[in-house]
């Protein structure tokens, strides 16, 4: 097969076909790791276009409010605190009660200035590399404007007020992807994560009652907008998987081993449905194993993930700030030695 351009590539392995070789990119890149391997890089993309990533990864443009060393209050009403991450984790949340929700105002999806980023990347990179935008479906907007706990107990407690949550979410999150579908974007993906790594955060009954429907209605409004769908939940989402799947996502990352996820068998048993993307440890091998280590698992993962197509090699979870960057690099080397087809 002639070379593709990366976003040939991600198209053909999101459609479930053999590309020329298997593609690569992360959804975080800690910090450290960039300035350790790149130390004039100044932005992700910068770092991922250097280091050959398939895909670029683009945000609609949020305000956010200094309010701390580490803290920062989003549009949304949430305030997180990052501390040397690049992940937060939300401190306050301004919805408790119904009454608070029905005072509560969403940001503007139409807004001036949402999508200036996101214009700037498909100027920049489109035709080249496959151009993702981060979204949100059915869980992160309501824990951000809750709290993890807060929602965890709401779905027992006050079930009403999840769904207005969940509703919510899905709305304005369509309405900016439509808006994103006309910019020419190339995929979606979302990072909400479902699950603790022994079991998902809700019963399966309350994920099917409570946000399963949401799941389907923003893939189906994904689908009808013709922009594929890679859908991210660490953990241990054995038990809700099939609601996953059944719901209409394109592509399922990261197919987590620290969560009891075997590549092999996702791949046996979902392949023929969605693309696979993952899985690389990087809470031990990235993090913890050898150069040599990485290099074995690299190895093993493009056996299982590669036949067929549909595949995109990638760590577990995130290259977070504990990976070290010689095993990251290993990583990559060790794809571009076996992963053409």
């Amino acid at each position: 097969m002639a070379e593709l351009t990366s976003a040939e590539r991600i198209k053909r392995v999101l459609n479930r076909k053999e590309p020329d070789r298997v593609p690569h990119f992360e959804w975080l890149i800690a910090r450290q790791l960039i300035t350790a391997i790149h130390p004039d890089c100044k932005s992700h993309n910068e770092f991922a276009v250097r280091m050959g990533h398939d895909a670029v990864l683009v945000d609609p443009d949020f305000k956010q409010t200094q309010t701390g060393p580490t803290r920062w209050l989003s549009e949304w009403g949430y305030e997180k605190d990052y501390g040397q991450e690049e992940h937060g984790v939300e401190v306050m949340s301004p919805i408790q009660t119904m009454a608070d929700f029905e005072r509560y105002s969403p940001p503007d999806p139409h807004a001036p200035g949402r999508y200036d980023s996101i214009k700037k990347a498909v100027d920049t990179w489109k035709g080249d590399k496959a151009i993702g935008v981060h979204l949100n479906d059915v869980f992160s907007i309501p824990r951000y404007l809750m709290s993890m706990e807060s929602l965890l107990m709401a779905i027992a407690a006050e079930p009403e007020l999840v769904v207005g949550l969940v509703d919510m979410s899905v709305s304005v999150n369509l309405a900016m992807a439509r808006e994103v579908a006309r910019l020419g974007v190339d995929f979606v993906w979302t990072g909400d994560d479902y699950a603790y790594n022994t079991s998902p955060l809700m019963s399966p009954n309350q994920f099917e009652k409570y946000f399963y429907p949401g799941l389907c209605r923003f893939a189906g409004g994904l689908k009808e907008l013709e922009l594929p769908f890679i859908k991210h939940s660490d953990g241990n989402i054995l038990p809700i998987l099939d609601m996953m799947v059944d719901s209409g996502i394109t592509c399922l990352d990261p197919i987590d081993p620290s969560g009891g996820l075997e590549l092999g068998a996702i791949k046996a048993q979902y392949g023929d449905r969605v693309a696979i993307k993952g899985n690389v440890d990087c809470g031990q091998t990235l993090s913890y194993g050898t150069v040599e280590d990485v290099v074995a698992e690299t190895r093993e993962v493009l056996r299982k993930g590669m036949p067929g197509g549909g595949f995109i090699l990638s760590s577990s979870n995130s290259i977070h700030s504990a990976v070290r960057p010689e095993n990251y690099v290993a990583m990559l080397d060790t794809l571009k030695e076996l992963g053409e087809y």
